[in-house]
């Protein structure tokens, strides 16, 4: 039997934080990042800092797609990072951006890579198919 690398304690930490976002307790996902937490975000030419930045972030996603399921589709880390690809499901029960909730089910990937620093996470860069989402929640064009 070997010892847990490092590599794997921060997937499993990663894995903790994803299962605690879905359950709605954003305060405890929270105190799984670095107070000075950076978030890199399409659309954003300047990282954003802070816990409270992320947890205004994953409270808008969680208000406008309550019963949001994270669905790990492969993950894998070296050194102080790791990279993951997930899917997002959910249903569309609130506004959302410029999209007022549809009560559509939605579905759409993401590409995200992780820093550690010790037994907290540090820094973000995410990539979700936000094309797709906007697709999926966008009114039918008239006379459909």
């Amino acid at each position: 039997m070997t010892a847990t690398t490092a590599v794997e304690k921060n997937m499993a930490l990663l894995r903790t934080a994803y299962r605690l976002v879905e359950g709605g307790e954003l305060d405890a996902a929270g105190q799984l990042l670095n107070e000075d937490f950076i978030a890199n975000v399409p659309g954003c030419p300047d990282p954003l800092h802070g816990r409270e930045t992320w947890r205004s972030g994953t409270q808008m996603m969680k208000d406008a797609f309550p019963d949001l399921k994270i669905d790990v589709l492969d993950m894998f880390g070296a050194g102080d990072k790791v990279t993951v690809l997930i899917r997002f499901r959910a249903t569309h029960r609130g506004a959302f951006h410029q999209f007022e909730a549809t009560g559509r089910e939605v579905g759409y990937r993401s590409v995200e890579v992780y820093r550690f620093e010790g037994d907290r996470i540090a820094e973000e860069w995410v990539a979700p198919d936000l094309i797709s989402l906007f697709q999926q929640i966008s009114p039918a064009p008239a006379g459909h």
